[in-house]
């Protein structure tokens, strides 16, 4: 199986924005050919506790929750979630100074998307 071009990020969470800490709670991968964009986030309630414990964890899931959906293109996702796959990629992607932020994009070749967010996700997140 040919190999093809994809991109990802990682996606923060970022408690008090001022001090730019950051705890990696989810993958965003895009792979255009593969007509692929998912994002799976996990976090660690308790390392978000220690990094700040004033956090409100569950606005903080109800968020990545949403990343999940738009990514997805789900009914419940909203205007954003209905965009073309490529325009929610950036959009997820586009820089921001709030909680929940993401890396800058990087590319990869792959066969199987779903099998290299799965050990991105492993070896960045978990």
């Amino acid at each position: 199986m040919q190999e093809q071009l994809y991109e990802f990020a990682v996606i923060r969470v970022v408690p008090k924005v001022e001090r730019e800490e950051f705890l990696n709670a989810g993958i965003i991968l895009f792979c255009k050919r593969k007509k692929f964009l998912k994002a799976v986030c996990t976090l660690s309630e308790t390392k978000l506790r220690a990094f700040c414990n004033e956090t409100d964890t569950a606005q903080v899931l109800a968020n990545l929750s949403s990343l999940e959906k738009i990514a997805a293109g789900t009914k419940d996702s909203g205007p954003i979630g209905q965009m073309e796959i490529a325009e929610r990629f950036r959009w997820l992607t586009a820089v921001r100074s709030t909680v929940i932020q993401t890396s800058r994009p990087h590319p990869g070749f792959t066969s199987d998307p779903e099998a290299t967010l799965q050990r991105l996700l492993s070896e960045l997140v978990l």
